[in-house]
């Protein structure tokens, strides 16, 4: 349907002995009819069984950090070793799911944009309590208020400014320079595309939050980190 093309698909991974096997599993069975999928596992100083396991995965780029230095570190190792046309970035664990692939990468095989999220609020019915919720309480507030303060600096709207999944054409990122070490690889990444003048497609996805005892890593402060960091890349590079 689309022309040739390859997908590197990025995936940074700390301490996920309880997931890394079966997300890879996903990822590479994904049909993408066709597109070469070149994944790239960043292991970031991991502690656990998450390199042995690693090791035993066949068709991947593994990467490693001879200690935890954090998902922008990573991701940017990653990309450095990339030689896809297009760029996704996927968690470690189970939370996003690949089967949203293909609905991702369409925007920007059809030629429409350049820049895809997949938002996890996107015509959604808001739940954050309950077993059938789709964010922790926490995390959605901090991510609804930076995401409003994202769409209220670059007038624009914006939902989901923090999600996992982010897709580019690589030329995009060419013309960027990402400095981020942590978690704020978020708000430096989409306001540092805000700021070159592409427009940011989101897409709704399905999303499967978990909770800090099954290993979640980011918190509240990173919420306000990311506040700090996105006024900052509105006015400094």
């Amino acid at each position: 349907m689309y022309y040739k093309l390859k997908l590197s698909i990025i995936i940074p991974a700390y301490n996920e002995q309880k997931y890394i096997k079966q997300i890879l599993e996903r990822v590479q069975d994904v049909n993408l009819d066709g597109i070469d999928k070149e994944i790239i596992v960043i292991d970031d100083g991991s502690t656990d069984s998450t390199v042995s396991i690693l090791n035993e995965v066949q068709d991947i780029i593994l990467l490693r950090n001879e200690r935890n230095i954090g998902k922008g570190a990573s991701v940017r190792k990653g990309l450095q070793q990339s030689s896809g046309d297009v760029i996704l970035i996927q968690d470690a664990d189970l939370e996003y799911d690949p089967v949203e692939y293909p609905n991702l990468l369409r925007p920007i095989l059809d030629g429409k944009v350049k820049v895809v999220y997949g938002s996890r609020f996107l015509n959604k019915d808001i739940r954050i309590f309950g077993s059938n919720r789709i964010i922790l309480p926490f995390h959605f507030i901090g991510n609804k208020f930076n995401s409003l303060v994202t769409s209220l600096l670059y007038n624009i709207n914006l939902t989901d400014m923090e999600t996992c999944y982010k897709v580019f054409r690589k030329d995009v990122l060419d013309k960027i320079k990402l400095r981020s070490r942590r978690f704020e690889f978020e708000p430096e990444i989409t306001s540092k595309i805000l700021k070159r003048n592409y427009k940011i497609h989101e897409v709704s996805i399905s999303y499967n939050p978990r909770n800090f005892e099954d290993g979640k890593k980011i918190t509240w402060l990173d919420g306000v980190k990311a506040f700090y960091y996105l006024i900052k890349y509105r006015f400094f590079d």
